[in-house]
C-alpha cells in the first residue's frame, strides 16, 4: 500500500485544525501551485496554469493548457483549505474536488527516472480502491499483497491498458484530496492523461500527454507543490483572502 510521506503530514494538520481557522491562507512552505479554473460549477473543462512562489510573489511558470474535469463539474472536496459550505464531493457523483490540494506522487505504466517527486511505477495487480465498505478506501494497494478479495468491486485498476486497454494512467500524479480516507467522500483523485478536449473525467483532471509529461517533470517535493482547483468566480472571491496568484 502507497502513502507517502507529505500525505500523512497532511492529513495530520488537516485533522488537528490547523487549516480550520476563519481566516487561512495557502501556507508560506507551498512553492510550486497548479491551478486550474473552470467556468462555473458545472463546467467540465477549464484552463492550468502553473505558478512558482519567489520572494516577490508568485510568478506564472511556463505551462498553460486545457484541461477536462469530472463529467458533471465540481463540487467542494477535502484538502488543504477550510472546510466551505454548498455542495461536498461525494463518491461516484462524477465531480472533481474543488479547493486546494498537496500533489503527493507521480505513477505510470514505465520506470521513469530524474522526477524530483516520488514515483511508482504500477503493475497489474496495483488497484486504488473506490468501494466504500473497504478498509482501503481511497489508498493504493497491490493485490499481490492484500489479496484478491480485498481488491473486489474496485473500478480503479491503476494499469488502465491492461486492464480497461487505454492510455489514461500512463502517467499521472496523485491529488491528496479526502487524505483521511473518508468513508463516501470521494476517492481515487489524480492529474492524469485525457481522452480528448471534450471528454470530461470521472471526477479527475485530464490533460494532453506532453503537458502531463511536462508537469510530472517540473514539480518538486521539496517545494511542497499543490493544486488549486475553483470555479473562475470563486477563485477571484477567495485569491486575496487565501493569498492565491492573480489570473
Amino acid at each position: 500500500m502507497l502513502k507517502t510521506w507529505m500525505t500523512i503530514a497532511f492529513a495530520a494538520l488537516f485533522t488537528s485544525g490547523a487549516f480550520a481557522e476563519a481566516e487561512w491562507q495557502l501556507p508560506d512552505h507551498i512553492q510550486q501551485l497548479v491551478v486550474v479554473t473552470t467556468e462555473d460549477w458545472d463546467g467540465i473543462q477549464g484552463q492550468m496554469q502553473t505558478y512558482v512562489r519567489s520572494d516577490n510573489g508568485w510568478r506564472k511558470g511556463s505551462l498553460h493548457t486545457a484541461v477536462t474535469i469530472g463529467r458533471t463539474g465540481s463540487a467542494w472536496g477535502i484538502g488543504l483549505h477550510p472546510q466551505q459550505p454548498g455542495q461536498q464531493k461525494k463518491e461516484g457523483d462524477g465531480k472533481a474536488p474543488a479547493g486546494i490540494f498537496a500533489l503527493t506522487q507521480g505513477f505510470g505504466y514505465e520506470a521513469l527516472g530524474g522526477l524530483q517527486i516520488p514515483y511508482q511505477q504500477m503493475q497489474r495487480s496495483h488497484y486504488c480502491m473506490d468501494v466504500n465498505e473497504s478498509v482501503y478506501y481511497n489508498q493504493i494497494v497491490d493485490a499481490s499483497r492484500v489479496g484478491e478479495e480485498a481488491v473486489e468491486g474496485s473500478s480503479e485498476g491503476m494499469r488502465r491498458d491492461l486492464h480497461y486497454g487505454d492510455e489514461l494512467y500512463r502517467q499521472g500524479v496523485f491529488v491528496a484530496h479526502n487524505p483521511e480516507n473518508i468513508a463516501g467522500a470521494g476517492s481515487c483523485i489524480f492529474l492524469h492523461l485525457w481522452r480528448a478536449e471534450d471528454k470530461p473525467t470521472a471526477g479527475c483532471t485530464a490533460m494532453p500527454a506532453q503537458a502531463m509529461d511536462t508537469l510530472i517533470r517540473w514539480l518538486d517535493a521539496d517545494k511542497a507543490p499543490a493544486m488549486v482547483l475553483l470555479p473562475k468566480d470563486e477563485y477571484l472571491k477567495r485569491r486575496s483572502e487565501w493569498a492565491l496568484p492573480a489570473l
